[in-house]
């Protein structure tokens, strides 16, 4: 399994080098002390987890991963209190406490799971069973794409609906859907892209087009031109 370890101070990376010596499942392939370096060597070593620290001079460890487009399996590693972590535990993201207990960085290890085939972070589409970093507020999550039933353009910033959530992030619909897998998200609309396989029924509406229900619940038109192509992929 391998790992690459993010943090701005020496001898922290030393201290988890030392600890992770006691798991041989785990190659360290690279360290890095700020975001712009880990982005490098994250495409260069594709690792299977990264160690991350959160705050670093320059960007953070949460928007490092705001910017990238395929995000890798994350163990945070940060000097925040408990308390301050509540909202990150709640929403299931693996964290270590400074200084990293060595039960500690066992259990968190156990938690990580990691994909058994992964192609090139550069040319690969995005599919379903990647996932992205979300972060609204306080909140943040790691939502694997199959999770996600729906993504909805609103002005500069795209809606994310997945579970009961409903974030925003900012990017455009266009630049999303050219990154998305088209065998399991369809551009509906200028304004939707679906998950197909969150459809749960599909009738016919106004002049040609389709009304699409989702497992969620929301209803969404297929414009006219988008039709033909749906009802192809759909085989109706």
């Amino acid at each position: 399994m391998k790992a690459l370890i993010v943090d701005d101070e020496r001898l922290a990376r030393k201290e988890l080098t030392s600890l992770l010596a006691s798991h041989p499942e785990i190659e360290i392939v690279d360290e890095a002390a700020n975001a712009e370096e880990a982005v490098e060597k994250i495409e260069q070593h594709d690792p299977d987890v990264v160690f991350l620290d959160i705050q670093m001079p320059g960007k953070t460890g949460f928007e490092m991963l705001e910017d990238m487009e395929r995000v890798p399996q994350v163990i945070f590693t940060t000097a925040y209190d408990e308390f301050a972590l509540k909202a990150f535990e709640f929403n299931a993201l693996d964290y270590l406490l400074k200084p990293i207990q060595p039960e500690r960085l066992t259990e968190s290890l156990n938690k990580v799971t990691i994909k058994a085939a992964k192609g090139s972070s550069k040319d690969q589409k995005l599919g379903s069973h990647d996932q992205v970093f979300v972060k609204d507020g306080d909140k943040c999550w790691f939502v694997k794409l199959e999770d996600v039933r729906l993504f909805e353009s609103d002005g500069n910033y795209i809606k994310v609906y997945f579970d009961k959530f409903k974030p925003m992030i900012h990017k455009s619909l266009n630049a999303l859907d050219e990154r998305l897998d088209d065998r399991h998200f369809f551009r509906a609309s200028r304004k939707h892209i679906i998950n197909l396989g969150w459809v749960e029924s599909i009738d016919t509406w106004f002049n040609g087009g389709l009304l699409v229900q989702l497992k969620g619940g929301e209803k969404i038109e297929v414009s006219r031109r988008q039709s033909a192509r749906f009802r192809e992929m759909m085989s109706l």
